[in-house]
């Protein structure tokens, strides 16, 4: 039992290793999504005060989807948010 815990322990580690370099290879990556979706549900909030303050109701929600869509898309998938929520005004 004890030796089968330390192989465990043995392959915990070197996993916990190979994570660590393969986030250090992506960190950059990691972090301009995560600027970007930070960036992008800011705008969103700031544009629909905006919107809001001009009469016009709220067109974009700040939720999961838009998270992922503005860190995926950027303010391009912000643009198309607010394009998609005009239409449907329409």
């Amino acid at each position: 039992m004890v030796r089968y815990m330390g192989m465990v322990a043995i392959a915990a580690v070197f996993l916990a290793i190979l994570l660590a370099g393969a986030l250090r290879q992506h960190a950059e990556w990691l972090l301009n999504l995560l600027l970007r979706a930070v960036l992008g549900m800011v705008a969103i909030y700031f544009i629909n005060e905006f919107l809001a303050a001009r009469g016009i109701e709220r067109l974009v929600g700040i939720n999961g989807i838009t998270f992922l869509t503005s860190a995926i898309l950027g303010f391009p998938g912000l643009a198309a948010l607010y394009g998609l929520g005009f239409y449907h005004l329409l």
